[in-house]
């Protein structure tokens, strides 16, 4: 009798022991499960992100050419408008060359190229733009701060 009733107590205790170790498997099936879908989820946003900014700095580069052609179709404007001799006509010729020089770099160059010359420009000329960002500052400065008067 003795036996038997150590038989069903370790039947029991195996049972208890193999429910618990079901439970342990399906919980981290579970949690594996949760930590892909996470992943995955994340994946995908992070990819959406890419995707929003591709577009983004597309639309920016595109409305910065639209600018340029706009530029360059003033120079063309002002080259066929204005005085073409004398020396209003020789400013006038190179108002219009500046500008048709302009519209051309920003179809060119979008934000990109324009960002990349910015900080070539800054590596090369590190005081001079130190100095030209401090006057910027002070400005802005004056300009936002209340006047006492």
């Amino acid at each position: 009798m003795a036996t038997q009733t150590e038989n069903q107590k370790n039947q029991t205790s195996k049972t208890w022991e193999d429910t618990a170790n079901q439970a342990k498997d399906k919980a981290k099936s579970v949690v594996e499960n949760v930590t892909d879908k996470a992943k995955s989820v994340a994946s995908d946003v992070a990819d959406r992100a890419k995707s929003a900014a591709g577009y983004v700095s597309d639309k920016a580069d595109q409305g910065v050419g639209y600018a340029g052609q706009g530029v360059e179709s003033l120079g063309h404007t002002v080259r066929d408008r204005g005085p073409q001799g004398g020396v209003l006509g020789q400013a006038n010729q190179a108002v219009a060359n500046t500008l048709e020089q302009t519209g051309a770099y920003l179809q060119d160059k979008g934000v990109s190229g324009m960002a990349s010359d910015l900080t070539s420009m800054i590596k090369n000329n590190p005081i001079p733009s130190m100095l030209i960002g401090v006057g910027i500052g002070f400005l802005l400065a004056r300009l936002t701060s209340n006047s006492r008067s």
